[in-house]
């Protein structure tokens, strides 16, 4: 049948659709192509996906109810639903807090609602098999036991956006227990690449270095993150659909993993291997730590090897060479 992926013109939307293409999938791509960053990157993706057999896309809102349940009628075909699209960005719902609300809040709740409409089969409709969805490490929050494990305390996230996020989790665990959804939920850790984001730091770093203008780094430079390569994430992402929870004992069908490399690199580290890729030194803007940033990120991702097979193999040795390989042919440089 037919996989449906929104953000499909995102970073790790338009990999994921890439990649289930690649595995013969029929899939079909929602987006709402917002200017959060210029869309000229978004329709670059798409154009790198579009004329691929078995894809199609539509430009829709999925927090617009109306607009959504018209592509519900449309297509009845779609049997499981990998939900990426989200406002993104920790700073960002500082400043914009509504249209997190709006993206990852009743967005998130008119797709719910659509995987309920599809439990049940019906002529030409097949029964719903899965519902995918990206969570973030960004629940965690102020959390300082490491690595951070999916039985940890995630009720105290320090951005709204995790705070967004962490309720997509709850919300989602509502629906599966009440209408039966099978349901899994994805932490990303610190998700980089080609076809990266430009509100983040691979970017934000390599466009700085290669003009030769100084690279904020804040919390001084004493910050950990767990860059997980792109590639690892989409590997995590298929093997999570193809793995739908039964529901256990009193339980609802649903399951939350840690998608991350399980390899924490310090910032400094992070930024020589980035200096080596350009060729060129960075110039270090020291700054105080941001609100609603944290000093590390670190997966445990046992549960993940155990139930999904994944098996992270990027390091940043690895992948920093070809995020940067891919940004200069973007760019022309």
């Amino acid at each position: 049948m037919t996989v449906l992926v929104t953000g499909a013109a995102g970073f790790i939307g338009m990999h994921t659709v890439r990649a289930l293409l690649d595995r013969g999938e029929r899939v079909i791509g929602i987006d709402n192509l917002n200017a959060y960053y210029d869309p000229a990157l978004k329709h670059a993706r798409l154009a790198e996906l579009q004329g691929r057999n078995g894809f199609s896309f539509e430009r829709i809102d999925f927090s617009d109810r109306a607009e959504l349940a018209e592509f519900d009628d449309r297509h009845p075909e779609i049997d499981r639903i990998v939900h990426l699209g989200a406002q993104a960005g920790v700073r960002y719902s500082l400043q914009e807090p509504f249209d997190y609300a709006s993206a990852n809040l009743v967005g998130h709740l008119s797709m719910l609602e659509m995987a309920r409409g599809r439990m049940a089969p019906t002529d030409g409709r097949p029964a719903l098999k899965h519902f995918v969805y990206a969570s973030s490490s960004s629940v965690y929050g102020a959390n300082r036991e490491v690595p951070f494990s999916i039985d940890d305390r995630t009720d105290r996230p320090v951005s709204f956006y995790g705070a967004t996020k962490k309720a997509n989790e709850v919300m989602t665990y509502s629906y599966a227990s009440l209408y039966g959804i099978p349901a899994t939920g994805l932490r990303f850790f610190t998700v980089y690449g080609p076809w990266g984001r430009p509100d983040m730091s691979p970017w934000l770093f390599a466009e700085r270095i290669l003009r030769g203008d100084p690279i904020q780094v804040f919390n001084h430079g004493q910050m950990r993150r767990d860059f997980t390569y792109i590639d690892d994430i989409v590997a995590g992402v298929i093997a999570a659909l193809d793995r739908p929870p039964a529901p256990g004992e009193g339980e609802a069908p649903h399951a939350v993993y840690n998608l991350g490399n399980n390899r924490p690199v310090a910032l400094l580290d992070y930024i020589r291997v980035l200096e080596a890729a350009c060729g060129r030194s960075a110039h270090l803007d020291m700054k105080p730590m941001q609100p609603g940033d944290v000093p590390e990120t670190y997966a445990d991702i046992d549960a993940s090897i155990r139930d999904l097979g994944f098996c992270p193999t990027t390091s940043i040795e690895e992948g920093i060479p070809r995020f940067i390989d891919w940004f200069k042919r973007y760019h022309g440089m």
